[in-house]
């Protein structure tokens, strides 16, 4: 089938070479012409494992190409739109720009019988307002969030854990007899994807667009509760590792997501529940969601208790001091810097007058240009080069499995910050090293 991507960022790209890699002949559209030209020479604009390979291996069998032209998606039978919805500045709704701006583009190039497909996460309500665009000209639209985890996103893309159809609905609740056509050309899509037993939820638009923000704010929920929990362990005693161990043992709970630290940061989870805060307050149901407002409080806090921590160890005091933060990225496996927890202490510390040197086997780049002002390293024993602290900021594998007697050997001051509760502090201090974490004794 022919296909189109309307905006080739990360969810995009990532959508265009997995489809192509699935046979489609793939066209991604994307209006930053440096990025095109990227794309079309087979090089990712960002880290993502696996994005390379099927990026290259398409655009060299002819089965995907990008340009500026939206012009280029015609002829096209389904088309993705996979724009941005950035946080709106000074405020927690999402930025709907990208995605009004993509529909007024597309539409000229549509014709009778196309399905619009959209995989951008939006506030709920959207969906319907965008549909009625498409029915004078007979298209058809369908809602399909996604559900990517940066790292990963090949995997999630190519086998995903469930697919979610959002179609239109009569008075009844049943899907149209334009939604019922609209399916049959998405499942020739994932064709592939579904003979593999791949669940598949179809519901109506209200729902397809809740999915991923519920989700999302469940995991954040899920996050921050446990950062809760290592508020009271640090003034109990206790240990949230272990805490955390012991009720993810029940079958309700599960311990995924149980790991205490500096907390989430990236470009959805923080933007993504507050959004929904916003869209619950305009649709008058705000208390419904005004826990989540305690959640992203108690995400933040993670970050500024970090700086607390470094000065407790440091005497009360981090000015002059040598910082190494080990990472940047705001999670491992990729370069996305977007609200990342590791840059935020690595900044509030620079500020209360300590000197900080940053490290990411990946990030260094896009940290640089985001936060000039701290100092880089290329590696981990480099940046640790005489320093009074090190912070464990990003749980890459490379820090996880760092030789304490090593790193020792270079730093002026054997403090260790685990930022992510991930190292063995028998070990560490074993080695003597004076070590400290989030919610631990």
């Amino acid at each position: 089938m022919r296909i189109s991507v309307i905006g080739c960022g990360y969810l995009g790209a990532v959508h265009a070479a997995a489809m192509a890699s699935l046979g489609h002949e793939v066209v991604g559209i994307e209006v930053d012409a440096h990025k095109a030209a990227s794309l079309s020479a087979g090089n990712a604009p960002f880290f993502e494992p696996g994005l390379p390979e099927i990026l290259r291996e398409g655009v060299a069998s002819g089965r995907l190409a990008f340009s500026t032209d939206m012009g280029d998606a015609a002829g096209a039978k389904v088309h993705f739109v996979c724009v941005g919805t950035p946080q709106k500045p000074g405020e927690f709704a999402a930025d709907l720009t990208q995605v009004e701006q993509s529909f007024t583009m597309l539409l000229p190039h549509l014709a009778e019988g196309d399905v619009v497909v959209g995989k951008s996460t939006v506030p709920v309500g959207t969906a319907e307002a965008l549909a009625v665009r498409l029915t004078s000209i007979g298209a058809t639209l369908i809602w399909n969030p996604e559900f990517l985890r940066e790292g990963f996103a090949v995997q999630d893309t190519l086998h995903p854990d469930r697919l979610v159809y959002g179609l239109p609905t009569d008075d009844t609740g049943t899907s149209t007899e334009a939604g019922e056509k609209a399916r049959q050309a998405l499942d020739e899509v994932y064709s592939v994807t579904l003979s593999e037993g791949t669940p598949l939820v179809v519901t109506d638009y209200a729902t397809a667009q809740l999915v991923k923000v519920a989700a999302n704010s469940f995991l954040a929920t899920k996050i921050s509760f446990i950062n809760a929990m290592s508020e009271l362990c640090e003034v109990t005693g206790a240990d949230v590792t272990r805490l955390a161990d012991a009720i993810g043992y029940d079958v309700r709970i599960g311990r995924q997501f149980l790991n205490a630290g500096l907390g989430f940061g990236g470009g959805c989870l923080p933007k993504d529940i507050r959004a929904f805060m916003a869209r619950a307050g305009e649709l008058g149901v705000d208390q419904a969601l005004s826990f989540l407002r305690e959640v992203d409080a108690i995400n933040m806090r993670r970050r500024v208790r970090m700086v607390d921590l470094a000065r407790e160890m440091c005497n009360g005091s981090i000015a002059g001091l040598n910082i190494a933060v080990l990472g940047a990225a705001f999670k491992p496996l990729s370069d996305d810097i977007r609200d990342s927890p590791a840059l935020s202490v690595a900044a509030q510390m620079q500020l209360q007058g300590a000197r900080v040197t940053v490290t990411d086997p990946q990030a260094i780049d896009n940290a640089r240009r985001k936060w000039p002002e701290l100092r880089f390293a290329p590696t981990a024993l480099e940046a640790a080069e005489g320093a009074d602290v090190v912070l464990l900021a990003t749980e890459w594998a490379e820090y996880r499995e760092l030789d304490p007697v090593s790193l020792g050997k270079v730093v002026r001051e054997r403090r260790m910050l685990d930022g992510r509760n991930v190292l063995d502090p028998t070990v560490w201090r074993g080695a003597d090293w004076t070590y400290r974490a989030l919610g631990r004794p």
